[in-house]
């Protein structure tokens, strides 16, 4: 039977800007197209390296894996959690 679900993890998470601080801290590695003179960056999960562009979102789990979010998938799927003062 079909039925609805939502997530109920909490995760961490980063919009990917291409900084090459943000590049260094995820362990990241570009790829030049030379086609098109563009850089392509790779992001390693645990699924393996998966591609990341600017403007997608880094999220970091429970156990400090990352994976990258396509950012209107991340706008649908997630929202922010306010901080208690």
């Amino acid at each position: 039977m079909l039925r609805e679900y939502r997530k109920t993890a909490t995760i961490m998470a980063e919009q990917f800007t291409g900084d090459p601080n943000q590049v260094f801290m995820y362990d990241m590695f570009p790829d030049v197209d030379n086609c098109n003179n563009k850089f392509h960056y790779f992001l390693h999960t645990k699924e393996g390296d998966m591609c990341i562009n600017p403007g997608d979102w880094i999220a970091t789990g429970e156990n400090g894996e990352h994976w990258p979010i396509k950012d209107d998938i991340f706008k649908q799927t997630y929202e922010l959690v306010e901080e208690e003062e």
